[in-house]
Parts: C-alpha cells; sequence; structure tokens
C-alpha cells in the first residue's frame, strides 16, 4: 500500500490533498509537513514538523525514518518583493528536494507532484528546466491552478474567506452597502477559478495516470465567470445593495477611493506579455504597450481592515456568534 508526504498540509491546497488521501482506502500512511499546526487528527496521519526554511542538511534530520511512494509539494511562502518571492520559494523546494537524497526519503519516490500556479504564465519566469527535471530517478508532475478556492483555518491567501468577511462586516456596517474593492477593469473582466477539491482529485489522479509523468497541467473548473454577475449575487446573499455608482470616481489607477475608503495604486514592475510580443501583435509602437502596469483596489483592504468602524462591525459579529478570531 502506498504512502504519501504532503508539504504545506494546513494550506488551502494541501488540507484539500489530506482530505482526499484519507478518503482513497489505498494509502496506508500519510506524513502530513507543516512547520506549526498538525492539521487533521487521524491514525493514517503522522505529523512532521519541519522548518522548509531551514538547510537541506537540518531538514534531512527531520525526514530520518521517513519515505514515500508520492510527495504533494504544496509549500508557499508569499513576500511582496517579486524577486525576493521567487528566489525564496525555490530555495525552499531545491533544499527540500536534496534534504531527500540526503535522508534518502526519496528511495521509494514515484512522483512528486508539485503544486504552482498561474504565474507559470508571468514573463518574471524564466525558461522551464524540464529536461533537467527529467533526468532524475522519479518522475514529477506541475500543477497550475487558478484562483483556488477552499478551506485553511488562518490563511489570508483564501479568498472565498476574505470576500465572506468583507462582505459580512459590510452587511454589519451603516447602509450596508458593498462597493466593489476592485478596479472598474477587474470588475468587467472573465476569470476562472479552481476548486481545492478539483485540484487535490487531480493531484492524486496524477499520481499514477500513464503518461502524466514529467509534464504540466492546467487545472482548473472550466466554468468562466465575472464579478459583474457574482458582485450582486453575492450582496443579495449577505442582505447587501451594490451601489450605483459604483465606481463614483472612475475606477481606474491613482483615482480616488469609494466615497470614505482609501484606494491604492500600485505598480507592477515585470514587462506585461503584451510588450514582449508587441511586434508579433503589430503593436510595437502602439501607446498601449508602453504603458506602466498597476494593480488599482478602489478600497485599500489593510487600510480598510484597520479602520474603527469595520473593527468594530467585526466585533458585534464575532460575539453575536461566537466567531473564532484567528480563522
Amino acid at each position: 500500500m502506498p504512502t504519501a508526504i504532503v508539504t504545506g498540509a494546513t494550506g488551502i491546497t494541501g488540507s484539500a490533498i489530506v482530505h482526499h488521501l484519507l478518503k482513497d482506502s489505498s494509502y496506508e500512511k500519510i506524513y502530513s509537513f507543516s512547520r506549526s499546526s498538525p492539521g487533521v487528527e487521524h491514525q493514517k496521519i503522522q505529523h512532521v514538523s519541519l522548518n522548509l526554511q531551514s538547510s537541506a542538511e537540518d531538514m534531512a534530520h527531520s525526514l530520518h525514518g521517513i519515505s514515500a511512494d508520492y510527495i504533494f509539494f504544496c509549500a508557499y511562502l508569499a513576500k511582496e518583493d517579486p524577486d525576493e518571492l521567487s528566489r525564496v520559494n525555490s530555495t525552499l523546494l531545491s533544499n527540500f528536494l536534496k534534504a531527500l537524497a540526503i535522508s534518502g526519503a526519496d528511495k521509494r519516490l514515484k512522483r512528486f507532484i508539485l503544486t504552482c500556479g498561474f504565474k507559470q504564465y508571468g514573463v518574471h519566469l524564466g525558461p522551464g528546466k524540464q529536461r533537467a527535471l527529467a533526468q532524475g530517478q522519479w518522475e514529477w508532475v506541475i500543477t497550475l491552478p487558478e484562483d483556488v478556492l477552499g478551506y485553511a483555518r488562518g490563511n489570508f491567501m483564501n479568498e472565498t474567506t476574505s470576500i465572506g468577511l468583507y462582505c459580512a462586516v459590510s452587511k454589519a456596517l451603516p447602509g450596508s452597502e458593498l462597493p466593489y474593492p476592485g478596479s472598474k477593469a477587474n470588475y468587467f473582466t472573465f476569470n476562472c477559478w479552481t476548486s481545492a477539491n478539483l485540484h487535490a482529485r487531480f493531484c492524486l489522479w496524477a499520481t499514477s495516470a500513464l503518461g502524466a509523468g514529467n509534464q504540466i497541467f492546467n487545472v482548473m473548473n472550466g466554468d468562466t465567470e465575472s464579478f459583474q454577475n457574482l458582485w450582486p449575487r453575492l450582496a443579495q446573499r449577505f442582505g447587501c445593495k451594490v451601489p450605483d455608482p459604483l465606481f463614483p470616481n472612475g475606477g481606474v489607477s491613482h483615482s480616488a477611493g469609494y466615497k470614505k475608503y482609501e484606494s491604492t495604486t500600485i505598480p507592477l514592475h515585470n514587462k506585461p506579455p503584451l510588450k514582449i510580443q508587441a511586434s508579433t501583435l503589430g503593436l510595437s509602437s502602439d501607446p498601449v504597450v508602453d504603458q506602466p502596469s498597476t494593480l488599482f483596489l478602489q478600497v485599500d483592504p489593510i487600510r480598510w481592515a484597520q479602520r474603527a468602524d469595520v473593527n468594530e462591525a467585526w466585533a458585534r459579529l464575532r460575539d453575536k456568534y461566537c466567531l473564532d478570531q484567528n480563522a
């Protein structure tokens, strides 16, 4: 019977994979790797406290006596600086792979499932090292989910929790208005999302699917939606009202925030894909190519969360419904 290792086991993607591994009776043991919280408790699960920011040698010591047929690498550390983000997470993965070899934890390894994301298509990433990876004793599979929707306690990257809190607090504020926090362009953009459960099921499939080894897969629900449709439905669900006009100051970069709320414009330092392909598209001399890329939010989420009225509304909700402050 196979065994599995899951790193980042308490995160959105990792916890969903652990959940589905437990539902699969063929797995004998699941090693749950996280720095602190053990997550789910079950007789099949052995929690291992592992600091992925430590050296390969230190990690190898923690891996002593552990081996697995399949490894699901879901660990991720967020950094504001894109170069630092790339460096830190590359080091996490590199040191973990070295630790596997040093400790012998990879002696039974058949496939290594690495969860990345749609930043794979960003121009800040260099060419993939598929040839180098394919030379190993085991196969790898990389998954590229879109915005992942799932559950993970205390995870700031959980979009569903963030939007749910924003809507619930907005309902509790005077007027119960639900201003869209993003830009006007984003409101009308179409997007795809990835269910954490769907992604977990795909990862389990990828462990043994013929021909899946040493391949990269886009993983998403397949349905396309836009906040122009979702936002009114969220407002209805939470008993809020969508203000009209929704973007009184234009909803574009460097414009003012919605009414009393502060906005923010964040410059993006990477070249947009359009600039890289400008000559191919016949747009080399078009002014749009040289426009700096920015991320605009007409409601700055950090400043919004620091407002006294927001914190008072949240405190009332927390106390009324016995909510967990740390969730």
